[in-house]
């Protein structure tokens, strides 16, 4: 169970760039190749320091890669970093092909991902990510949700032997676990107090976790107890964590910076029917229309993904069970 104490951070984004640098510097297979984002992906301090370790391939996705699946085949521990929206658009092919197929241990890191281009529009918005990497074998999906997870993760993912997709967003996150969490790829991590039974399962992902284990406290001044879990990993999926969230619960709620469709909710839905834990479930995340223009904090709010909406789905929920 993971202890928070709500600090600020860094963005999760710096965490990356920092905990990359510390690697590189222990090991020198390591590569970062970007499509013209050392800025937004934070990689420019990277680049000065070790000049000979990065790989410019320019506005060129799918070239992005292909170039990376070649390096990775001969040994070297490459990091892809471009953004969410175009990465697992305009690449989709060669992730599928090159990376996931071809089995190459590829680190496909998606920046500025889900609204975090929020003011850009559609275009620039990436809510399909989850849902077409989750239908490609042999990929993992990790979205992390503070600093810390981000730091685990990126050590985690200098060994891992499979293709990866780790996501990331844009904004100064909050630190919600202690430094002696464990974090495991595949293993949700629980940020409230174990009990036998609950009023609520809060399943998050990513950087709508803090606004989860807000609400759940906001809940819990109500005198109704929830489960919040930060399932960093779609795949991997923990079902085990899920099932027990579930069966302790009377609702359950999934909280995601994505479409409703195709994404954690449609995962979490399909485990639990599957195997038979009925309860009513509502997913969180944009809804199937065009997503409003705006900050990432006003399509949250716009949407109920932030810890007044989601806490007041809680009390609806809650107040139809009964």
């Amino acid at each position: 169970m993971g202890n928070s104490n709500l600090t600020n951070g860094k963005t999760n984004l710096d965490i990356f760039a920092s905990t990359l640098i510390e690697l590189a510097t222990l090991d020198r297979e390591v590569l970062v190749v970007t499509s013209d984002s050392r800025g937004s992906g934070r990689v420019t301090p990277f680049a000065d320091k070790f000049p000979e370790q990065i790989v410019e391939i320019g506005i060129a996705e799918q070239n992005l890669v292909g170039v990376s699946a070649g390096l990775a085949s001969v040994g070297k521990k490459v990091f892809v970093v471009s953004p969410a929206c175009f990465l697992t658009a305009r690449a989709l092919e060669q992730i599928k092909n090159d990376v996931a197929y071809s089995d190459h241990p590829v680190k496909v890191i998606g920046i500025s991902a889900g609204v975090s281009y929020g003011s850009l529009g559609t275009t620039h918005h990436s809510l399909h990510d989850f849902a077409v990497l989750q239908a490609i074998n042999n990929i993992d999906i990790v979205a992390p949700a503070d600093n810390f997870e981000t730091s685990e993760v990126i050590r985690a993912a200098i060994h891992h032997p499979r293709p990866i997709y780790i996501r990331f967003g844009k904004k100064v996150m909050p630190n919600i676990h202690t430094a002696d969490v464990n974090f495991e790829i595949g293993k949700a991590i629980q940020l409230t107090q174990e009990r036998e039974k609950y009023d609520i399962a809060l399943i998050a992902i990513g950087e709508t976790v803090t606004h989860s284990h807000l609400a759940g406290q906001i809940l819990e001044q109500k005198g109704i107890t929830s489960c919040v879990l930060s399932l960093h990993s779609l795949r991997p999926f923990d079902e085990e964590a899920v099932r027990q969230a579930a069966e302790r619960s009377k609702v359950v709620i999934t909280v995601e910076e994505h479409s409703v469709n195709g994404g954690l909710g449609s995962r979490v839905a399909s485990f639990l029917m599957q195997a038979r834990i009925f309860r009513p479930l509502h997913i969180v995340g944009i809804p199937d229309e065009h997503t409003i223009t705006g900050s990432q904090t006003e399509i949250f709010n716009h949407y109920g993904i932030s810890a007044d909406g989601i806490s007041k789905t809680a009390f609806d929920l809650l107040e139809k069970g009964n």
